[in-house]
């Protein structure tokens, strides 16, 4: 070996130990080393393509002398090309020719076979004895120097990279570690100083908190489910206070509450002129949630076309404001609750089954009131020392009227008992609540609605007309359910388009749109 390649060798492996600082941005090191085996050899093109656990596969993780799509087209099955054949063998592989070679798949598409002669050289990286990626040049010396120098050098730059990765996963782990303490750490500090926490010491609760505080520190999309009432908003407004975007946006979104002709521009925008009355340009939620979180309540309502966008947002990050051209990219972390089987919707056809999967990475069942009685005392106490305060009272329940509550069934869940205590504030005459006086405030679990026919059509009350009578079970019906159509034909046995005939009947579109506002104050 001439005292010039030595000299190029040395002047290399320098200036690559110098990087290792750059090792917190694991891509940024690995192309800087490529960038210094270029400027002082005679290397033209260069990548390091890295085992991907999840999937199975070899990708390119940093390149030199390729373009973005290049490097994207640069993905092989263990044991595919020259690439899977040196990761399978852990053996250095030399291409004198690669217009010889039938291994050389050049999926990149960066070498052009022609008659010139252009050779190829790959070696393992291999870590603790086991591969993890392959580094593949062009020649890095002079066709004058020998192959087994190429080779020989290049197996100790894989040596460097094996060690940079090695570092830049420790520093992961441990800050993954160091993650999870700050989460529980601030869910501590939060229980204690009364903040945004949940009460319930039961089995049921306390598996919904080990579970929320596990993924709060990660980017998964996480999917609420369980029945209207039982207080999903709070957890996700919990999973975004104990992660790193609580700096950022916090969005809600009830996708019941908002028409279908206008959720998609409520979601992701509007340009101007895009339709018959958008005079400016909008912003949609995505856009404002940007680094934060959006939380997609009662997603299970969302029309077909928009969950197909929804899908787009969460595999590319990218979507289109309606009317426009132009993409855009969010930074997102999406929660979503729902109190339908998704599943059993994505199988007729009424959910998309790729979206049900993407959505369900994380899923946390949050029981209902009536499956955790034991919370019960201590969320009676929460609420009832919440609404004293606000109201300047100090009540109290007698034995009898705290074991009436406890026995209660909650159909309405945290929601109804949070209400049902802004009521007793308000209408107790006494500091004592007993339960003669609850009588008159517990509502009995409703009888099964009756056939359409027979609820709407019943026959007239008094001096009321039929009409009237139709009006009124329909206003009681929305009452009853939040003013959320879908939910309020359920409840009267009527179809959802039956339902919205009787709304544009009785001209109700303003009394639910205050209704509305009224819950959100």
């Amino acid at each position: 070996m001439s005292s010039a390649v030595r000299n190029l060798k040395f002047t290399a492996l320098l200036a690559i130990c110098e990087i290792i600082d750059k090792a917190l941005d694991l891509e940024s090191a690995l192309e800087e080393v490529l960038r210094v085996l270029s400027e002082k050899l005679a290397m033209k093109r260069a990548t390091v393509t890295l085992l991907d656990d999840g999937r199975n596969t070899l990708n390119i993780s940093a390149s030199y002398g390729l373009t973005q799509e290049e490097k994207r087209r640069g993905v092989y099955s263990l044991g595919e090309g020259i690439t899977g054949a040196i990761f399978q063998s852990g053996e250095p592989y030399f291409v004198p020719d690669i217009s010889q070679d039938p291994l050389f798949l050049n999926k990149t598409g960066t070498r052009k076979i022609s008659k010139a002669k252009l050779s190829f050289l790959g070696v393992p990286i291999m870590l603790h004895g086991d591969p993890i990626g392959v580094l593949n040049v062009d020649r890095l010396f002079d066709d004058e120097v020998s192959s087994d120098e190429d080779t020989g050098f290049l197996s100790v730059v894989a040596t460097l990279i094996a060690q940079f990765i090695s570092l830049n996963r420790k520093i992961e782990e441990r800050e993954e570690v160091l993650r999870a303490e700050n989460t529980s750490l601030r869910y501590q500090i939060s229980k204690e100083a009364k903040g945004l926490y949940m009460v319930g010491s039961s089995t049921a609760m306390m598996d919904v908190q080990r579970q929320l505080k596990k993924v709060a520190p990660t980017k998964a999309t996480v999917l609420l489910l369980g029945e209207s009432g039982v207080g999903k908003t709070l957890i996700a407004r919990i999973i975004h206070q104990l992660s790193d975007r609580k700096e950022h946006p916090f969005i809600k979104v009830n996708c019941a509450s908002i028409p279908e002709n206008l959720l998609e521009s409520e979601l992701f925008g509007v340009e101007k002129g895009a339709y018959t009355g958008a005079s400016h340009s909008r912003a949609g939620r995505f856009e404002e949630a940007d680094r934060g979180t959006i939380f997609l309540d009662e997603v299970g309502e969302l029309p077909l076309a928009v969950q197909a966008k929804l899908l787009r947002v969460i595999q590319e990050k990218e979507f289109e404001r309606l009317g426009s051209a132009r993409t855009k990219r969010t930074d997102v972390r999406i929660i979503t609750a729902t109190n339908k089987d998704l599943e059993s919707l994505s199988r007729s056809g009424e959910f998309r089954p790729d979206l049900y999967y993407r959505l369900n990475v994380f899923p946390i069942r949050v029981p209902a009131l009536r499956e955790r009685k034991e919370d019960v005392p201590g969320l009676l106490n929460h609420f009832l020392t919440k609404v004293s305060t606000e109201y300047g009272r100090s009540l109290a329940f007698t034995p009898d009227a705290l074991n009436a509550l406890t026995q209660h069934d909650w159909s309405g869940n945290v929601r109804e008992m949070e209400n049902l205590m802004e009521r007793l504030v308000i209408m107790a005459d006494t500091d004592k609540v007993d339960s003669e006086m609850l009588e008159g405030f517990l509502h009995k679990p409703r009888q099964k609605p009756k056939p359409a026919a027979e609820a709407i059509l019943a026959p007239s009350y008094g001096n009321r007309s039929l009409s009237d009578v139709e009006r009124q079970e329909i206003v009681a019906a929305l009452e009853r359910n939040g003013w959320i159509q879908y939910k309020a034909a359920k409840d009267l046995g009527l179809t959802p388009r039956q339902m919205g005939y009787r709304v544009h009947k009785f001209a109700l579109e303003p009394l639910i749109a205050q209704g509305r506002a009224n819950l959100r104050n």
